[in-house]
């Protein structure tokens, strides 16, 4: 449940986590235990670890199990962005952050206690499993291609399938499954929790992705004869579509607030540089081709910022606000890119390396781009909004 009015609250909690991820996790991004896929669960947990004793895990969901507002977790989200390492430290990454969102919301008690309460606490990782491989027809920015089914059978269910770009999955210990349960008149979808790892989830292998940030990286998996209880379903049979909608919106917007800190960052980064490298007798902030790349960057920023609240409040009234998502991810992903690419060309040669995270940052929100749909899906989408809400005269 969100807590209302709750500014004043967010931007306490805001400060704290600006203030640890400036003094405890930034210092950590040029640690080396890391691989091509992203930092090692041993960071990982030293990180949580310093997370929980300075009481700043998970810090948009509160003592008692209340949730900021999407407005304030904007406000605390966007902090902990500041770096790549951040949202992972404070347990605000996704696919965890969306995740518990979704568990708070549909989960029985027994599913809470069982799933979601490690994971409030930063001691699981979690894998939602939705996306298939496009080599099998499978399912991708169209759910109802979907081709993992789950048959029942008894009090049970069977799940096989194959899917792709999953997440976290190594290393999980919570997994969200999705699979076909409808008929072919009737296209559905059913959610099933399982605890990870399961021998009946293989992992084929873990994909070379431009991104680096997400522990375990983005990985294909065959999912061979699961058989789980009907107490697993994630709330009711048949409506994991449904349910795919309340998680997906909220979502999407936690990308932007984070993907936004560290757009900011990158900003901070090549603001210093320019403010100190000389180049034909004065500072490159004094070049126009500098010093306008910059200004642009910051009126990029605060479109980005507006666009974040403005969806946040309209999420907050209760609307699903699908539409109002589509187009905050579409604007705000594009203007989160352009603001990463003049910080590394405003930085040259610099930022083309890994001295800093602003490499990193063009690596990470260029892929943002096509998660959680594409920017050309989401405008196909509003068109066809705009179609139907067309009021043509006689």
């Amino acid at each position: 449940m969100s807590t209302g009015d709750d500014t004043a609250l967010a931007a306490t909690i805001a400060a704290r986590v600006e203030a640890f991820v400036r003094d405890i996790v930034i210092p950590y991004e040029h640690d080396p235990r890391r691989d091509a896929h992203g930092p090692s669960e041993e960071l990982v947990i030293e990180l949580r670890d310093k997370a929980r004793a300075a009481g700043v895990m998970t810090p948009h969901v509160l003592d008692g199990g209340g949730h900021l507002s999407q407005r304030g977790t904007a406000t605390v989200l966007k902090k902990s962005g500041l770096s790549p390492l951040g949202p992972l430290a404070l347990n605000t990454a996704a696919p965890d952050e969306g995740n518990m969102y979704l568990l708070g919301k549909v989960g029985t008690p027994e599913q809470k206690a069982h799933f979601l309460a490690p994971m409030l606490t930063g001691h699981a990782r979690s894998a939602f499993f939705m996306t298939e491989p496009a080599s099998d027809g499978g399912a991708g920015s169209d759910p109802s291609m979907m081709q993992t089914t789950a048959r029942q059978d008894g009090n049970h269910w069977v799940i096989t399938g194959r899917k792709a770009f999953i997440t976290g999955a190594k290393g999980a210990k919570v997994g969200i499954v999705m699979a076909k349960t409808g008929t072919a008149d009737h296209i559905a979808a059913t959610m099933f929790l399982v605890d990870l790892p399961h021998p009946a989830i293989k992992i084929e292998r873990v994909l070379d992705t431009i991104d680096s940030s997400m522990p375990g990286g983005h990985a294909v998996i065959a999912i061979e004869e699961l058989r789980v209880s009907a107490d697993q379903i994630l709330g009711e049979i048949h409506q994991g579509f449904q349910y795919a909608q309340v998680r997906l919106s909220p979502a999407r917007l936690s990308h932007c607030m984070r993907w936004h800190g560290v757009a900011t960052r990158a900003q901070e980064i090549a603001v210093a540089y320019a403010l100190k490298r000389q180049a034909f007798g004065k500072a490159l902030i004094d070049h126009e081709g500098v010093g306008f790349m910059l200004a642009d960057n910051l009126i990029d920023l605060k479109q980005a910022e507006l666009m974040i609240d403005w969806c946040a409040n309209v999420l907050d009234t209760g609307s699903l606000g699908t539409s109002e998502s589509s187009m905050a991810k579409v604007a705000v992903s594009d203007a989160l890119f352009r603001v990463a690419d003049r910080c590394v060309q405003a930085m040259g040669g610099i930022g083309v390396t890994q001295d800093t995270i602003v490499e990193q940052a063009f690596r990470e929100i260029r892929a943002f781009r096509i998660y959680d749909g594409p920017t050309e899906v989401h405008k196909w989408s509003l068109a066809k909004k705009i179609k139907r809400d067309a009021k043509v005269p006689d």
